[in-house]
């Protein structure tokens, strides 16, 4: 699965393309769209001609990636008897990932269209989204399907799928590169919320010793006016209070450089600010309830792991799990979460080692029913002193929910290793 987060965008126009040419992308498929219920319309059924943009088609692993959906013509025709004002469609959709990564992304459109007369059909839209890149090689996008939801005088969704007999083309490509290391930078608040002009507590870790790391606030993907500069200690954390005096401040980030990279910069900590309510006035009071945020946490099930035997003189696999992890995530904010896995070298009989780099892993990953964000496995292979990634969940508006993680593994015994008992230390990060 990919590492999705939708974002709003507005509405934006493809690059124009010479008059009887076709835009570079752009693919008809058969849909089937039904009309609302309350519209008493037959479905329009008939091909839809979209495109999908990626502002960078040769990202690195970790990089985010801003994918565009437009619909050029749709067959879903206007659902209400009249003509549909300006500025009252919302448009979502899904575009399919497959290749190196595989699953979808959720695009998400602004109100904004020109009026609609009453039987014509529906305008062009144009829908954007996110996608994190976990894993090197090509990527594949097609369009999937989009509703278009209505709002003038009623709330109307219609619905377009593509025809289940044949699949919607290829419209773009990401071909991405493997970073050289997992970055493990992270932030950490000591409160989740308060009011205009509070100040944080945050920690920022995972970072070089003596680096220049700033500590600022985000909404959505671009900074806010609150910032704060320190320098990592020895152990490559960094402690500083954030005044928050930007009410559009919706997280926290750290990073290293002049900006905020995938490579040199944690994932967003979600803060909340609470806005003090208006003076009630004499004829009406206003009635607030709080969802209290929670905490990022995990439990594992069992204790030590206890591998398979191997006959010496042959050597071989040495099979495994590494029991269930469960992390809940009860923030509710914008953030998604990264497990990450390292290993110390095997210590046997007489101090002989098997390097920790013989031990690799195929990890799983399950969301819970009603889990707001999407688990993604970590990559099949080595674990190592170096680290690789478990599993992780995408930034996103909205995120959270339970996840039960798992891994096969599997360690290679050389050949004539000494007959003993081997032990290594596995230590799991949540951050």
């Amino acid at each position: 699965m990919a590492v999705l987060a939708a974002t709003t965008g507005g509405a934006l126009s493809a690059p124009a393309a010479a008059e009887g040419e076709t835009p570079p992308g752009q693919v008809d498929f058969p849909t089937h769209c039904p009309a609302p219920q309350e519209a008493g319309l037959p479905p329009a059924d008939g091909p839809t001609t979209a495109r999908i943009t990626v502002d960078n088609p040769a990202p690195q692993v970790g990089d985010t990636v801003t994918v565009t959906y437009q619909v050029v013509r749709t067959p879903a025709l206007n659902p209400v008897g009249g003509e549909l004002p300006a500025d009252v469609l919302t448009p979502t959709g899904r575009i399919l990932l497959a290749g190196a990564q595989s699953g979808e992304v959720t695009v998400v459109g602004a109100k904004r269209n020109d009026p609609v007369p009453a039987g014509a059909a529906l305008p062009a839209v144009t829908m954007t989204g996110t996608v994190t890149v976990t894993a090197p090689g090509e990527t594949t996008l097609a369009p999937g399907g989009y509703t278009l939801h209505s709002s003038h005088l009623l709330d109307l969704d219609t619905t377009c799928t593509a025809d289940a007999a044949s699949a919607a083309p290829v419209s773009a490509r990401l071909t991405a590169t493997a970073l050289p290391t997992a970055n493990l930078r992270s932030v950490f608040l000591g409160a989740a919320q308060g009011r205009l002009g509070a100040k944080v507590k945050v920690t920022a870790a995972g970072f070089p010793p003596g680096a220049a790391v700033t500590v600022a606030g985000r909404a959505g993907a671009a900074e806010t006016a609150d910032r704060v500069s320190a320098t990592a200690d020895e152990l490559g954390t960094a402690l500083v209070e954030l005044p928050v005096t930007d009410k559009a401040t919706t997280a926290v980030i750290a990073y290293e450089g002049g900006a905020w990279s995938a490579r040199q910069g944690s994932g967003p900590a979600a803060y909340t600010v609470i806005d003090p309510a208006p003076p009630p006035s004499s004829a009406a009071r206003k009635v607030t309830a709080t969802v209290e945020p929670g905490v990022l946490g995990m439990t594992q099930t069992g204790e030590d792991i206890t591998l398979g035997a191997v006959p010496y003189g042959d050597g071989g696999a040495a099979p495994g799990r590494i029991g269930t992890v469960t992390v809940t995530d009860a923030r509710g904010g914008p953030a998604g979460w990264s497990l990450i896995g390292k290993v110390t070298d095997f210590t046997g009989p007489g101090g002989i080692r098997i390097p920790g780099a013989s031990l690799s892993w195929t990890p799983r990953c399950v969301a819970a029913a009603g889990s707001r964000s999407t688990c993604t496995p970590g990559s099949a292979g080595v674990v190592g002193p170096e680290g690789a990634l478990l599993a992780s969940t995408p930034d996103a508006p909205l995120v959270g929910g339970t996840f039960t993680i798992d891994a096969t593994v599997t360690l290679r015994v050389p050949p004539y290793t000494p007959p003993g008992a081997y032990t290594a230390v596995l230590t799991l990060t949540l951050s």
